[in-house]
């Protein structure tokens, strides 16, 4: 059987000349039936004289350029508009000379330069043939060749049309190409902020406290340790990143509120008490809404080791018809050796939950500290 989904693609990947030339050649097939002599164009209203070795060759000079009618559109004008010209004056009236509006609209929709002499030297050319088709004995009167000039100039409006309507549409899909890159280096810059402020300012406030614990070789060492099992996670999850924007890499599990206790025994690693409380059950299968509640506690924790170091911290998620967290500081703590933010992290989950139809809020605490909530619709689809 035959594979027409191939052969059409075959059929694409030829050169536009050859796409183009059965059409052509059609035409001159068609136009040699003797059923259509008489049948084509006809200006000045002369009588059709029989076809002989000539009308062959207007034929063919009709016909054959209607090939590169897209790859060199002037060119296929040229030699058709000479043809007609010889067709009309031979008064022929071949079923051919209807190329003469097809390459109008290819000229007018691919012609790249040239356009405006391209319309004056047509202009000026029809009235040295119709003045000659009056002295052969044309019967035709003035306003007859009004009206088909008028014709003649709706075939190349229309060719314009295409080529405004197909610039368009260039220009359109390359606005979404633009959108949709800034949109993925958006995201990938969300990930990476997400994943390296995380780990990194837990790794520099645990060596910063490691500095004070030269008399305690134990606590040092445990505190060494720490770190380094935090460089170990943030090596990791850089590597589920870099999964992420592969794509040919399937299959690939985003972090959900599943892996929450872990998230906070790692902060509390880096020497912040954290208190944690779930109400609810999560939903069996992980989702966006999931991922963007495990993302607000992971920002939320960066920005307690960040700006409240040491400060009672707790983080409170409750699973329904959508996942409500909340974390909160109660500003007792120092911002001693944490490294300084951009606000991109807030601003990041503002759009994330936003973009699921959520709410999301940051605000300092009438008492000091920092209160984060946010409402996330549940079932949202990854």
């Amino acid at each position: 059987m035959i594979d027409f989904r191939r052969a059409t693609d075959l059929w694409q990947r030829c050169d536009v000349v050859v796409r183009d030339a059965p059409f052509g050649l059609l035409l001159a097939a068609v136009s040699l039936m003797p059923a259509l002599y008489g049948k084509g164009t006809q200006v000045g209203d002369m009588p059709t004289r029989p076809v002989d070795a000539l009308a062959l060759v207007v034929i063919a000079l009709e016909c054959l350029p209607l090939a590169v009618r897209r790859r060199w559109p002037a060119v296929c004008l040229a030699l058709v508009t000479l043809g007609f010209v010889l067709d009309q004056i031979r008064a022929y009236h071949v079923f051919a000379s209807n190329a003469m509006s097809v390459a109008l609209i290819s000229t007018g929709a691919h012609l790249e330069r040239h356009r405006r002499a391209t319309v004056i030297l047509l202009s000026m050319a029809y009235v040295p043939l119709a003045v000659a088709l009056d002295r052969l004995g044309a019967t035709e009167k003035v306003e007859g060749y009004v009206v088909f000039y008028l014709t003649l100039v709706l075939a190349w409006g229309i060719g314009a049309w295409l080529r405004s309507t197909r610039a368009a549409e260039t220009e359109r899909r390359r606005h979404i190409a633009e959108a949709t890159r800034a949109a993925e280096r958006t995201r990938i810059a969300r990930e990476l902020h997400d994943v390296v402020t995380h780990h990194v300012t837990a790794m520099v406030v645990q060596a910063e406290a490691a500095r004070y614990l030269t008399a305690a070789p134990d606590r040092l060492d445990a505190a060494l340790s720490a770190v380094t099992d935090t460089g170990r996670r943030a090596i990791a999850d850089l590597r589920h990143l870099l999964d992420l924007l592969n794509p040919d890499h399937f299959d690939v599990k985003m972090p959900s509120v599943g892996e929450l206790q872990t998230l906070v025994e790692q902060t509390r690693q880096a020497g912040q008490p954290v208190d944690f409380a779930e109400e609810g059950t999560p939903a069996e299968s992980g989702g966006s809404a999931e991922f963007v509640a495990y993302r607000v506690v992971q920002e939320s924790l960066t920005n307690a080791l960040k700006y409240a170091h040491g400060s009672h911290t707790v983080v409170r998620v409750r699973y329904g018809k959508e996942i409500i967290v909340e974390v909160s500081t109660d500003g007792s703590g120092s911002r001693a050796g944490s490294p300084g933010g951009s606000g991109r992290g807030l601003a990041g989950l503002r759009e994330r939950v936003n973009a699921l139809g959520g709410e999301f809020t940051a605000d300092r605490r009438p008492g000091g500290g920092f209160l984060v909530r946010a409402h996330i619709p549940a079932g949202s689809p990854s």
